[in-house]
């Protein structure tokens, strides 16, 4: 691929170009297509995954998911925006198979050293990941509200960004994110 070539498919309109002819089964559109949105993908996947060996796991395990589902990119917004989202799903995926698999160390081997706060640290990396924390205990009752609030609070993207990519109203994601909010506030403050 020649550096124009590069440069047009790493622009919104380029990668919503390669998206298409990878889903009419263009397998080198494919190709190009998880090269260009790959930095991206990882960079999303480190939002939710601060140790970059998990959070490159995640992004691959995004890229897998985006070439195995591009089929269900509607082509009614970005498809950097519909990859957003996958790789969030991808990244939050990667943490629960990780906390899941993780066991806990045996105070008595190493000491009287003083358990981790489960809220504030991370099983994996040994970082604050109490946003996580926060979202999982929400989504248990309330799944609506996680993924536009995860969009807009984390990764910033616009209210009308969302409200195309998840099909709903912008008043509706509006009072999502609102309420999201307002569930996720107590479990952020911890027990201080």
């Amino acid at each position: 691929m020649t550096g124009d070539t590069y440069a047009e498919a790493t622009t919104p309109d380029g990668i919503d170009a390669l998206a298409r002819r990878a889903q009419d089964g263009d397998r080198d559109a494919l190709e190009l297509l998880l090269g260009a949105i790959r930095p991206r993908a990882l960079n999303v996947c480190r939002g939710v995954l601060p140790y970059t060996p998990d959070a490159e796991d995640a992004c691959q395990e995004a890229l897998l998911n985006i070439a195995n589902k591009i089929g269900s990119w509607g082509g009614r917004g970005r498809f950097t925006t519909w990859m957003h989202v996958v790789a969030v799903n991808s990244a939050r995926t990667t943490y629960r198979r990780m906390k899941n698999q993780a066991v806990p160390a045996d105070p008595q081997a190493t000491g009287s050293h003083e358990r981790p706060d489960p809220r504030t640290t991370s099983v994996i990396a040994g970082t604050r990941l109490d946003l996580l924390e926060a979202m999982e205990s929400i989504e248990r009752d309330h799944p609506q509200f996680v993924e536009p609030l995860l969009l807009r609070d984390v990764y910033g993207m616009s209210y009308e960004e969302i409200a195309e990519q998840v099909g709903a109203p912008l008043g509706t994601i509006k009072a999502q994110i609102h309420h999201g909010r307002k569930l996720a506030r107590p479990l952020l403050r911890g027990s201080e």
